[in-house]
């Protein structure tokens, strides 16, 4: 059975980066490109609009925004 992603591009989403991410990394992003499972979980590339780069995050460190 193929699993689909739980979130779409230009969806809104919270961000947590976990027990070892950088501080400050946690907050508001927009899906900006939908990537290929890695291992059994969907990966996402994410964009805050404060900082200039994007990041790659697991389907797990998303939750939906409020």
């Amino acid at each position: 059975m193929l699993k689909i992603h739980k979130y779409s591009i230009g969806q809104s989403v919270r961000y947590t980066s976990g027990p070892f991410g950088r501080f400050g990394a946690t907050g508001s992003f927009k899906v900006v490109r939908l990537l290929p499972l890695e291992g059994d979980e969907h990966q996402y590339r994410i964009k805050s609009a404060g900082e200039a780069f994007e990041r790659v995050a697991k389907e797990s460190q998303l939750d939906r925004e409020r």
